[in-house]
């Protein structure tokens, strides 16, 4: 291996802190982070070899296959977010663009008018929440970075942003790219 990596993974071989407030636990291969946000558990590959040592975790593996040093990298980055999550959680932010669209938050459901003939009603998943800001504006939050993601991608598929005008739902930091519209022929 050029320039001195010895083979191992970059991001795999960061050691993880783990704050005063977080607990991680090892049982065969399921990894619990316990902190004051909430627990997330996962199931970690047998090959991978996760230990707890002096408040941190160290992921490490046992051969140079590209298999197990893609899985390396990830089985430390799943652990590094799930240390977060349960520290400081994650969000998404989204935005309602169009006349007369907006959303609300009503028991479990998000309810939304996106310019079709009925409401769409979203059941929130457990260990999700959902803020709604001047009827346009969302927040999406929670401990599991995966499940913040796929529920905000989730919400914006209901109506995308399409390029014309721009009315949809779209993430806060989108851009979107807008096409101009056709004119009459002369």
């Amino acid at each position: 291996m050029a320039g001195g990596s010895e083979g191992m993974s970059r991001i795999g071989k960061l050691p993880i802190s783990i704050p005063d407030t977080v607990k991680v636990e090892l049982q065969d291969h399921t990894v619990s982070v316990k902190g004051p946000k909430g627990t997330l558990s996962m199931v970690v590959h047998p090959a991978m070899d996760v230990r707890v040592q002096d408040r941190q975790v160290l992921c490490g593996r046992p051969s140079d296959t590209k298999f197990h040093k893609a899985l390396h990298g990830l089985t430390r980055s799943l652990i590094a977010n799930m240390v977060e999550g349960v520290t400081k959680g994650f969000e998404r932010k989204l935005e309602l663009v169009g006349v007369g669209y907006r959303a609300a938050v009503q028991g479990q459901n998000l309810t939304m008018t996106l310019g079709y003939s009925h409401p769409i009603i979203y059941p929130i998943p457990q260990g999700i929440r959902i803020e709604v800001k001047d009827q346009t504006q969302l927040m999406v939050s929670g401990t599991d970075k995966q499940l913040v993601g796929a529920v905000a991608a989730k919400v914006r598929s209901f109506r995308p942003p399409e390029p014309y005008k721009g009315k949809g739902v779209k993430y806060a930091d989108e851009r979107i790219r807008r096409k101009a519209g056709k004119t009459g022929a002369k």
